[in-house]
């Protein structure tokens, strides 16, 4: 293979946190694009990483600078996104904007690139196994590129303002991405998963932390009841891009120490599950 077919691997969101962590782990002999809107941080990653690694600035709620990143990846090895907002971090809309909008749009910049041997990893998290959103909400979230997302969740509903609701239902939007473009790119040869960390110790993760009731609520109940390390997730995006994992694609994975499930109380066999809950979800409705 001639340098210009060799695998290129993407870290987007590589400038802190968990995406510097993913970075850490991918850097091999591939080529490897460590991305974020802090050009400094990667720049100072790329350094320390060795000249196989190149820094790119990019902001993924604007086209250009996705097509721009995406253009010079003729064949895709990894690509993992891991940039994102938290309620503490943004009011509503830029959440839709960044979590779903701004992962859809890098997977179809990408798309052109998918060769077998190709994975992407796009983070979502525990919260989108909190609630099963009502068909007609999902029905809106499973179109994240169509005009005006803000507009149609509003036309069914949903508060498009709360920053709450709108991680919860962002990153439901990205399990259900994942699980929809699996076949897409099957047929390419590719694979591509979605994966849920929980609280981890990063500065998005403190920011939970600060509020300590809600962070105590998932964490003391949890099977492994402390906070995750970077390097813990990091490691298991690692695994999923691997050729190990090469019969995996269109599921969520869940890293969060056990914490989702064991918050939740167990289902009930006899409940009506009611008109509005998506029979084909496998996570029991629950709304914290």
């Amino acid at each position: 293979m001639n340098e210009a077919d060799a695998p290129t691997d993407v870290v987007i969101g590589a400038g802190s946190g968990i995406g510097r962590a993913v970075a850490e782990a991918l850097h091999g002999e591939r080529p490897l694009v460590v991305a974020d809107r802090d050009l400094d941080a990667v720049s100072d990653l790329t350094r320390r990483l060795g000249p196989q690694v190149t820094a790119a600035a990019v902001d993924i709620t604007d086209e250009a600078q996705v097509r721009q990143l995406a253009g010079p990846v003729k064949r895709l090895g990894a690509l993992v996104i891991t940039a994102g907002l938290s309620p503490h971090m943004a009011s509503g809309r830029p959440i839709y904007e960044v979590n779903l909008v701004g992962t859809a749009r890098v997977l179809r910049a990408f798309a052109s690139a998918v060769a077998p041997g190709s994975a992407a990893v796009c983070f979502a998290s525990m919260a989108g196994h909190l609630m099963v959103p009502e068909r007609r909400v999902m029905a809106q979230l499973e179109r994240p590129l169509d005009d005006d997302l803000p507009g149609r969740l509003t036309a069914v509903g949903i508060d498009v303002d709360d920053p709450n609701t709108a991680y919860v239902l962002s990153k439901a939007g990205v399990i259900r991405l994942a699980r929809n473009l699996a076949p897409e790119w099957g047929v390419s040869g590719g694979r591509i998963v979605s994966l849920s960390p929980g609280i981890i110790d990063t500065t998005m993760g403190q920011l939970a932390i600060d509020d300590e009731l809600s962070a105590r609520a998932f964490i003391d109940p949890a099977p492994i009841p402390r906070l995750g390390r970077p390097e813990e997730i990091a490691s298991v995006a690692a695994f999923l891009c691997s050729a190990g994992a090469s019969y995996v694609t269109g599921i969520d994975i869940l890293v969060d120490g056990g914490a989702t499930y064991a918050s939740m109380p167990p289902p009930d066999p006899d409940a009506d599950p009611g008109p509005d809950v998506d029979p084909d979800a496998s996570t029991a409705a629950h709304d914290r």
